[in-house]
């Protein structure tokens, strides 16, 4: 994609920075900044019009999206609660929903007011998507009832829906027999949610379990769950691909800092090394934005996957490396009452652990390459 600015593109970020300079000082509560970012008109300012139909959000370009994106990201806002919601469920509920489902969602996810989060993943069942267990069967009124457990969902304990892959015929296997459904959280007794601690002491990510979890509406129709999941994750990792690339520089910017304080830049290996991560993320950006509007390549997600996924796992490893001996220490003062705490250099690093493993592994992302792309043989199942 020829990806250029123009002049009313400029004057837009000089808009969106100066709201967020204005605004961000306002912050109270997650669920009150969605709020006031929907009432700003914050929210999907990238989805399409439908038909002359109007979801509360404000139609925009392209270059708008990621300029938004950019600007969000380079003013250290709070992380998006509505992120899953905005971004993956809505662009799918306009390219697979009814138009009644668009218009029951959409509005509430543009005022800031819904949150989503995503049913995929399981035990057993993480990149090899196909190999899900959860079930889904007709409860009699047009809906399902659904029952197993999903994994590593992140924001399951502030969504008020969350979409899930479930298999609807009880014989298939594989990605046959999958159904793409949409589920109330609020349901006592038949959704429990379970935080996992991870080896940061946080707990960003969480298990689902479904005990008969009533589901009324499917998207895409029965059966139709792995076209609607896959062309979901097609666009995961677009615009917001862009504004993740300013948190990187961010950190990177970080362990320059250190380097340069403690005298690590000194050393002719850790400078080069440094420059190397630079230059990386410059490539990446040009490679975000040539690809932002190929939604026909099915290897630009895979590519873009495999690209942040190392890098950041490198810095992880660079960050605690020029930290030095203090990488290996915890931060002072620390108290009893909270030993677990690390400095940004040891939570950088651990946390990047899983950059490789996470969103689709390394392995799976070449696969895809590997046969979608270049025509290669299909791995033997």
């Amino acid at each position: 994609m020829d990806f250029g600015f123009t002049e009313d593109d400029h004057a837009f970020r000089a808009h969106a920075r100066t709201w967020l300079e204005t605004h961000l000082a306002d912050t109270v509560d997650p669920r009150s900044w969605e709020r006031e970012l929907g009432r700003a008109g914050w929210i999907g300012i990238g989805w399409p019009e439908d038909g002359g139909a109007g979801y509360g959000n404000t139609p925009a370009p392209l270059t708008h999206q990621v300029i938004w994106a950019e600007e969000y990201a380079r003013s250290a806002a709070p992380p998006r609660l509505g992120h899953i919601g905005e971004n993956l469920l809505a662009p799918t509920l306009i390219a697979y929903g009814t138009k009644e489902q668009r218009l029951r969602h959409l509005p509430p996810i543009a005022r800031g007011e819904t949150f989503w989060c995503q049913g995929y993943s399981e035990p057993g069942a993480g990149s090899d998507l196909a190999a899900l267990r959860t079930t889904a069967t007709p409860d009699g009124t047009g809906g399902y009832t659904v029952t197993g457990q999903k994994i590593w969902t992140s924001l399951a304990r502030d969504a008020d829906w969350c979409f899930v892959l479930a298999r609807t015929d009880p014989v298939s296997t594989r990605h046959h027999g999958l159904t793409f459904l949409l589920v109330e959280m609020d349901q006592p007794g038949r959704i429990e949610v379970r935080p996992i601690r991870q080896m940061t002491g946080t707990s960003e990510f969480n298990e689902v379990f479904f005990d008969g979890a009533l589901a009324a509406e499917a998207v895409g129709g029965e059966g139709n769950g792995w076209q609607v999941a896959m062309g979901l994750l097609s666009r995961e990792r677009g615009v917001s691909t862009l504004a993740q690339q300013i948190g990187f520089a961010r950190e990177l910017e970080e362990v320059v800092a250190v380097a340069k304080k403690n005298g690590a830049a000194e050393d002719p290996l850790v400078r080069a090394r440094l420059v190397r991560q630079w230059a990386e993320l410059i490539t990446m950006r040009r490679h975000a934005l040539r690809t932002l509007g190929a939604t026909d390549d099915p290897g630009a997600p895979s590519v873009a996957k495999l690209l942040w996924g190392g890098w950041h796992q490198r810095l992880g490893e660079l960050a605690l490396e020029v930290a030095g001996e203090a990488g290996a220490a915890g931060p002072h003062p620390w108290t009893p009452a909270d030993p677990y705490r690390l400095t940004d250099a040891q939570h950088l690093f651990l946390f990047t652990r899983a950059d490789t493993i996470y969103g689709g592994s390394d392995e799976i992302q070449r696969n895809i390459i590997a046969e979608r792309v270049l025509g290669l043989p299909r791995e033997p199942r």
